[in-house]
């Protein structure tokens, strides 16, 4: 598994986000929503370094480069949190889930939608 950097997720974010996209609106959709600028050859580059991760894929067939995520937000995701649990929970699951509701609060609903979560891999109907 190839591990983005978080300047490759903000990137995935987008093109997750928005679909295929040029380079252009890439740089401008994080300059929407990011406080630090970041130039447009930074993420050109950081495209280009992508393509050869495979972490992205690249269509040439215009004048503008069109680039797409090659991996899915899930997969992605899913990969991120299995290495997370092995790194730093020795791979407890139960571990990862007592400090994330011992740190943050979840709100009713969260806690709600986790009740169900664990009613459904239980086989409990209420």
């Amino acid at each position: 598994m190839i591990r983005p950097t978080n300047a490759e997720l903000a990137i995935l974010g987008v093109l997750w986000q928005r679909g295929p996209s040029t380079v252009r609106e890439v740089h401008d959709a994080l300059r929407a929503t990011r406080s630090d600028a970041v130039g447009y050859t930074t993420v050109l580059k950081l495209l280009q370094i992508m393509a050869e991760k495979k972490l992205v894929q690249r269509d040439t067939r215009a004048r503008t480069h069109v680039y797409a995520a090659a991996v899915s937000e899930a997969t992605t995701r899913n990969q991120l949190l299995s290495d997370l649990v092995d790194r730093a929970f020795g791979g407890s699951s139960l571990a990862l889930v007592l400090q994330a509701l011992s740190t943050t609060r979840a709100t009713p609903a969260e806690l709600e939608q986790i009740r169900r979560l664990l009613d459904e891999r239980t086989g409990d109907s209420r």
